[in-house]
């Protein structure tokens, strides 16, 4: 511990964003560089407690008291060699992730967390800066092939390592380049998409194939890769989104958040001169007020939205933890996305009725005011309201992966919510492995990672016949970083 007295001395300052007005002009990162100073003390103000309840809070395990205390002491190097040995990717969970570690910080429970997120991200950088990331490659392979279906967080961290402890692996990815959703679900304004590809050039150093453009299923059945390979990990995500079924859903206006996302994305990256699906003086509504909704919140302002709404369907949260939420549980709050305060009308509590249209086409939308009683939505009499609308993004969340063909060509069992039932990571198939939302459901990158990490770790011991990886939150070094 560096500096005994840190949180007392020094108050949280997290990294401050570029001006609203500046930045939705553009579609790069908003987010600005911190001085130095400024980083070893919000990494002096970790107190090394003696129960880091911050690893609770972590999926990874990452150590963080290890590496905020060698910011503050301004061993860059080592902070990475400590963190990496936890996290393939903490350039995407310190970009992406909504930081469950700060949420368990014990400085939370009376004064603000120390800025862990913004640590993770600050050190990682440092170390593509001093060019210390460096291709791990196991020089003694195993022989065994294993291929990995997915290129987004969980398959991309089963993956590396495989790859690392010796495995010859290839990753199939549907879509024409690698990243899944944090390719064509994150806008470029949260993450830049070179932050991936510096990435799966290391990853292609260290021997991994990729292959793009190969719908496992269609292109080639899920059977005869698995006859082509000793092992199969499942990483295909959790793709089916969640619709909305209210009179008027078939008209021209209604889209699902991910094609109205990926249309900019890839208008970003060079394939569209325009977005597909443009907000451009349009009257906006997203219906969900998560991460998803928030991105295309600050993509419509982006396009120059006539105007932006975001509903909700559950009441506005309190602006402090109740008594029924104590720390280090995840705090049920109001926050402000970095979208939100560039603009747009919050609605919570209302639940859409009905869709109108003209010609065909989406005009406007009917939703009531609800309640939220013993655990039920309730409708409130009398309180319709009718809303302008020629734009309506449904950003409601997915319920379960796409697995018709898993279940057709494979004999894979789905549990009770559709998603692929595992045990210890491993299907009912032997070889055959399912890693991330295709197995969890819906959930966080950190949680993807670290399921792709533990689902490697399974693959190894049933290959080589011992455990050799890691576990969550244990050191193991491949020759150096």
């Amino acid at each position: 511990m560096g500096k005994v007295d840190g949180f007392v001395v020094w108050k949280r300052q997290g990294a401050s964003r570029r001006p609203a007005g500046e930045r939705t002009k553009d579609w790069r990162e908003f987010y600005e560089e911190r001085p130095v100073e400024s980083k070893a003390q919000q990494g002096g103000r970790c107190m090394d407690c003696g129960v880091p309840f911050c690893h609770q809070g972590c999926p990874l395990g990452n150590l963080i008291p290890d590496f905020n205390d060698l910011v503050f002491r301004g061993e860059w190097d080592e902070a990475f060699r400590v963190l990496s040995s936890t996290n393939n990717f903490p350039e995407f969970t310190g970009r992406l992730c909504p930081a469950p570690c700060e949420a368990a910080c014990v400085l939370g429970i009376n004064d603000t967390a120390v800025t862990i997120e913004q640590i993770e991200k600050e050190i990682v950088e440092a170390a593509w800066a001093k060019g210390i990331v460096k291709p791990v490659v196991q020089r003694t392979k195993t022989g065994k092939t294993v291929a990995v279906v997915g290129s987004g967080p969980a398959g991309l961290a089963s993956a590396q390592q495989l790859a690392r402890a010796g495995h010859t692996v290839t990753v199939f990815e549907r879509d024409d380049r690698v990243g899944g959703l944090l390719r064509y679900g994150i806008p470029d304004f949260k993450m830049e998409k070179w932050v991936i590809d510096r990435r799966v050039a290391q990853m292609e150093a260290e021997g991994v194939t990729f292959r793009t453009g190969v719908d496992v299923g269609k292109d080639i059945t899920w059977d005869a890769l698995k006859a082509e390979h000793d092992s199969v990990v499942i990483a295909i995500g959790a793709q089916r989104p969640r619709d909305l079924d209210v009179p008027g859903r078939d008209l021209d206006g209604v889209v699902f958040a991910m094609r109205f996302l990926e249309g900019q994305n890839r208008t970003v990256a060079g394939d569209h001169a325009q977005p597909p699906i443009s907000a451009a003086g349009r009257h906006v509504i997203i219906l969900g007020g998560g991460d998803t909704g928030s991105d295309c919140l600050g993509t419509s302002l982006r396009h120059g939205a006539a105007s932006v709404r975001q509903i909700e369907l559950l009441p506005q949260p309190e602006p402090a933890r109740g008594d029924n939420n104590p720390w280090p549980q995840w705090p049920m709050v109001f926050t402000t996305s970095s979208s939100q305060e560039e603009g747009g009308v919050r609605d919570f509590a209302m639940s859409t009725t009905s869709l109108e249209g003209e010609g065909g086409k989406l005009k406007r939308l009917y939703a009531q005011r609800v309640s939220l009683e013993g655990g039920k939505i309730v409708p409130i009499p009398d309180t319709e309201e009718v809303f302008e609308c020629d734009l309506l993004i449904l950003a409601m969340g997915f319920v379960a992966p796409i697995a018709d063909t898993l279940k057709a060509q494979l004999g894979i069992e789905l549990d009770g919510r559709g998603n692929v039932a595992t045990k210890s990571f491993r299907t009912g198939v032997a070889g055959v492995y399912a890693a991330g939302d295709a197995q969890r459901g819906q959930s966080l990158i950190v949680w993807a990672i670290s399921d792709g990490r533990e689902t490697a770790r399974v693959v190894d011991a049933d290959l080589a016949g011992a455990a050799r990886l890691p576990t969550r939150g244990k050191h193991l070094h491949f020759g150096g970083r």
